[in-house]
């Protein structure tokens, strides 16, 4: 692990109000020093099923009266680079919150999830893997946080096409480990579909999905609108604390955890068959 994540992680142990010192921890994490002034966050719903959960987001955050202003842009895994655009709107709002951008094989083609944690730095990933109530699981009692090297390693994006069609590409070991451990704690905890995360920096902050978070879904979900949210709706509750806004964040888990409980709206990979919509709309009548 890099100082710098090396850092970012001793301030969140030492931190007296972050959940990581906490006797009960929260799925949500530390807070980040703000004004709780209303913010504008760069918003990517990305591809596949990414406009399907960014869009649940934008529907229970203007439900709740989130303080928070998307500023949307159109940016596709197949693109040969971010915007620029887009590059400069999340250096001047400093937080983003993403869906999923298809990684291309091949080609000579870099990662545009690569590209903006490269240019923006941003060299920590934190994936909260806990038990949710309400999902019956194998393991009890999962608490489990995974702080890995965002910019190193098999995600350094060390590669170059040494001819048309050939690329050659420097890996290093350890990060891809750090990756698979994220996956298969979260799915020892309930299911990457229910897992937040984030990516941090020094000055930038970007939200998505926690485990498998360049998961785009399959066609037939996507045509079906049956995407699970809950997982991005989780991530965004740790946006709203990383913004100061405790309370919105408070209340957007506690609904989140209450409709996992109830067990009533679900979609298929967590043992139900309801539509996206569907579930964001049970998230918003908790809310009240």
């Amino acid at each position: 692990m890099a100082k710098r994540s090396i850092s970012i992680l001793t301030r969140l142990l030492t931190n007296p109000s972050s959940p990581f010192t906490a006797p009960t921890r929260s799925i949500t994490y530390m807070p980040r020093p703000g004004d709780g002034a209303p913010r504008t966050v760069t918003l990517i719903p990305g591809d596949g099923i990414g406009p399907l959960v960014t869009g649940a987001v934008e529907q229970v955050f203007e439900a709740m009266h989130a303080p928070v202003h998307f500023e949307r842009y159109e940016v596709r895994g197949h693109m040969r680079k971010v915007p620029e655009e887009v590059m400069e709107s999340v250096k001047r709002n400093k937080v983003c919150l993403k869906g999923g951008l298809a990684t291309p094989v091949g080609g000579g083609v870099s990662s545009l999830n690569m590209q903006l944690r490269k240019e923006l730095d941003i060299f920590a990933s934190l994936v909260n893997c806990i038990n949710v109530p309400g999902l019956v699981t194998r393991h009890e009692n999962v608490d489990i946080v995974v702080i890995r090297e965002n910019t190193e390693g098999e995600y350094a994006g060390l590669e170059h096409e040494v001819v048309p069609g050939v690329v050659e590409s420097l890996k290093v070991t350890p990060n891809l480990y750090g990756n698979l451990i994220a996956n298969t704690a979260a799915g020892i905890a309930g299911g990457t579909g229910v897992m937040p995360g984030g990516n941090v920096g020094a000055e930038h902050a970007i939200f998505e999905q926690g485990a498998s978070a360049g998961n785009v879904g399959n066609d037939k979900i996507v045509e079906q609108k049956k995407a699970n949210p809950m997982a991005l709706l989780l991530s965004s509750a740790m946006m709203l604390k990383h913004l100061q806004f405790p309370t919105f964040a408070d209340r957007l888990e506690i609904a989140v955890k209450q409709v996992i409980q109830e067990g009533k709206w679900r979609t298929k990979d967590l043992g139900g068959d309801c539509t996206t919509q569907e579930v964001v709309d049970a998230v918003i009548k908790a809310l009240d």
